[in-house]
C-alpha cells in the first residue's frame, strides 16, 4: 500500500508543527525553571562575590605595610635626585627641549654617572 506524496507532504507536515509546538512548550517551561531558580542562583554568586572582596581586601592590607627604607638607601634617593636635576639643566635648552641629539636615556645615563661622583 503506497502512500501518495500529498499525503506524506501532509502528515509530515502536521507532525513539523506538532514538534515545533512541543519545543515552544519546553523552552516556556525552561523559561520559567531559570527564573525560579534564579534568586537562589543570585544569592551563590553574591557570597562567591563576598570572599573574593575579603581576600582582594585582605590582599591589599597585606601588601600596604611599607618596610622601613633604610637610611643609605634613602640617601641613594636624594643623591640620584639632585644628579637628575643636574643632568636636565645640562641637556636641555632654555625652553625645557632636550639639545638636538639628546634622548631621555642620554639624560638618565648622565644622572647616574653624577649620583657616582656625589
Amino acid at each position: 500500500m503506497a502512500i501518495s506524496d500529498e499525503v506524506a507532504t501532509a502528515i509530515l507536515a502536521g507532525f513539523k508543527q506538532g514538534v515545533i509546538a512541543e519545543a515552544k512548550r519546553q523552552s516556556v517551561m525552561a523559561g520559567k525553571e531559570i527564573v525560579r531558580e534564579l534568586p537562589g542562583a543570585l544569592l551563590d554568586t553574591q557570597s562567591l562575590v563576598n570572599q573574593s572582596l575579603m581576600f582582594v581586601e585582605e590582599t591589599v592590607t597585606a601588601a600596604q605595610s611599607k618596610k622601613k627604607r633604610s637610611r643609605s638607601a634613602r640617601a641613594a634617593d636624594k643623591k640620584l635626585s639632585k644628579a637628575f636635576k643636574e643632568a636636565n639643566s645640562r641637556l636641555r635648552l632654555k625652553s625645557g627641549a632636550l639639545r638636538k641629539g639628546r634622548t631621555q636615556a642620554d639624560v638618565a645615563k648622565l644622572a647616574h654617572k653624577l649620583r657616582k661622583k656625589m
